[in-house]
């Protein structure tokens, strides 16, 4: 009789709780640019810097929730440790 290992699943939270590198950058037009080069078209803008942050965390929970529905990769931050 065999056994069946599972690995532990990664959801939503875990991802989000990793600290992923964000990208930001002011453009000519006062807008700030935000982006997670590692979640790849991750991205977003604002009129603020704080605008952007807070607009950055909403699409990156967007688009972690969709890669995980359609069951994509998704690359994690290197650890810092390893």
């Amino acid at each position: 009789m065999s056994q069946m290992t599972t690995k532990p699943m990664k959801n939503l939270e875990y991802y989000l709780s990793l600290p992923y590198t964000i990208e930001l950058t002011p453009d000519e037009d006062d807008y700030w640019f935000a982006a997670i080069p590692l979640l790849e078209g991750c991205m977003t803008n604002g009129e603020s810097r704080e605008d952007a942050l807070a607009m950055i965390d909403d699409a990156k929970r967007a688009w972690l929730e969709t890669a995980l529905e359609l069951g994509l990769p998704i690359p994690e931050p290197e650890s810092e440790h390893a």
